[in-house]
């Protein structure tokens, strides 16, 4: 329990240190690949969300999900690939090649669905190669290119907002 405080806490410094602010590009392309990160500790409608993205324009098999929870049991399976802070190393670095390859793969959008800041989402966030990120205004500002002001369970309000504002700046 103790090392556990300790390795949050190391890593959470890791993390702070390492978020830069994001670029800032003038890209007029538009998004036809969207990631998206959930944490899963308080928001469970992922498939909803998923349903309302495809709604909007967006191909299914053109979104990615990884998710994030916070204590993964052994006999426990998911639809999708999932990590958790045992995932993280001291060093701040991630082991499971899941993460490492959505980190790793060029989306043009990516969408940070947490409202709660955690040294692991944050590092995801922060490394990811994707072109224009969106997030909730709660989160750290650096991370994101627009932030929605909602909580995570209106997630129709958050899609609604978010395709409002891709429409203005000419991104679909």
């Amino acid at each position: 329990m103790f090392l556990n405080y300790l390795k949050n806490f190391f890593t959470e410094k890791i993390v702070r240190k390492k978020i830069t602010n994001v670029n800032h590009i003038a890209l007029n392309k538009t998004i036809h690949t969207v990631g998206i990160i959930f944490d899963e500790s308080y928001f469970y409608e992922k498939d909803a969300l998923v349903v309302e993205l495809v709604n909007k324009g967006i191909q299914e098999n053109a979104i990615k999900i990884l998710v994030f929870k916070d204590k993964i049991r052994k006999k426990e399976t998911f639809n999708y690939p999932t990590f958790s802070h045992k995932d993280l190393s001291w060093t701040a670095t991630f082991d499971k090649s899941e993460v490492k390859d959505f980190i790793n793969q060029k989306f043009d959008l990516l969408i940070n669905y947490y409202d709660t800041e955690k040294s692991a989402l944050l590092l995801v966030s922060n490394q990811s190669k994707a072109v224009f990120k969106v997030g909730f205004s709660s989160i750290d500002k650096k991370l994101n290119h627009l932030m929605i002001n909602t909580t995570a369970e209106n997630y129709k309000v958050f899609v609604d907002e978010l395709f409002k504002y891709l429409r203005i700046l000419n991104k679909i």
